[in-house]
């Protein structure tokens, strides 16, 4: 019998075309990944990748051994859920993966509320972003994640998922304290046509968000600092060296020299939890939905202050 856990590095290298890349994904070294690739040939007496000049190919026996893991991890995805169905409580592992605001303003605080109520399941968190989380729920490797999209950047699910809207979250205009529109009531993307950009980079959905939301005006914004994590922005923002767009879940008490606007129209983001649609009958996606559900009915935070939210 192959171990399940060579099998899925093995389809990891064949999602993401690299042993690096299925590193990333699985949270291994590289290292770690070739070792478990070398057992399984060892195991299967197979060659199962072609390395030439640096790149990696899957051989054929290869893609025979990743196609047929899809299927044992269906197989054993039903057979968890009737397993737990029959002893009428959630058992086993979950893992949730969640973006870094998720984390914080509410996520973990879910996980821990199903921690204590369930002493059975073992529970597990990865930060990871929208899109990566679709990828890992698909692959098996989360059992649930909690994503987000933006009115303007949807977000495309893949027909194998099951989704449940959590709320919506809003974002504000973040400035240095000194800023011309710092004292404003309200502002509109008009005003901040000519800003320099804190924000993230280049193919995360924030991004993409920010860029559109000025195509209208024909503008294309100055991101002129990439930062992906906001308590970087926050620190740039400070410095006064731009203007960000900040949503309020997970935002925290922000300086003294950094303001926030509410901007019209209210720029909001969709939050919703995602799982694989064969589980849907798994009780250990029942409970940790609603504990999702429970505590992001108090996480949003609601109108910003004037020095912060």
């Amino acid at each position: 019998m192959f171990d399940l856990n060579r099998l899925r590095a093995l389809r990891a290298v064949a999602t993401h075309g690299s042993v690096t890349g299925a590193a990333a994904a699985l949270g291994y070294t590289p290292s770690a990944v070739s070792q478990q690739i070398a057992k399984l040939e060892r195991e299967t007496g197979s060659q199962l990748l072609d390395r030439q000049g640096g790149k990696v190919e899957l051989t054929p026996a290869a893609w025979l051994l990743a196609e047929a893991t899809d299927e044992v991890v269906a197989v054993l995805e039903r057979t968890r859920s009737r397993l737990e169905e029959q002893r009428d409580q959630p058992t086993g592992r979950l893992m949730l993966a969640a973006f870094p605001t998720a984390c914080r303003g509410f996520a973990t605080a879910a996980l821990a509320d199903v921690a204590t109520r369930h002493h059975a399941l073992d529970c597990r968190l990865v930060e990871s972003d929208p899109n990566r989380a679709i990828s890992l729920v698909v692959r098996g490797e989360a059992d649930l994640a909690v994503v987000h999209d933006w009115h303007n950047t949807p977000l495309t699910l893949p027909t194998s998922l099951s989704v449940a809207a959590l709320g919506e979250d809003i974002a504000d205009v973040a400035l240095p304290a000194g800023h011309p529109l710092a004292d404003r009531d309200v502002v509109n993307p008009h005003d901040l046509r000519a800003e320099r950009w804190i924000g993230q980079g280049s193919g995360a959905m924030c991004h993409e968000w920010l860029v559109r939301s000025f195509s209208s005006l024909g503008v294309e914004p100055d991101i002129a600092y990439q930062i992906e994590e906001y308590e970087s922005q926050v620190a740039l923002l400070a410095a006064g060296l731009g203007v960000a767009m900040l949503p309020r879940l997970g935002r925290g008490t922000l300086p003294p020299t950094v303001r926030v606007v509410p901007m019209q129209p209210p720029p909001s983001r969709r939050l919703s939890a995602i799982w694989r649609s064969q589980a849907d009958r798994r009780p250990a996606i029942h409970v940790a939905l609603a504990a999702l559900r429970r505590h992001w009915a108090g996480a949003n935070s609601g109108q910003p202050t004037r020095e912060g939210a």
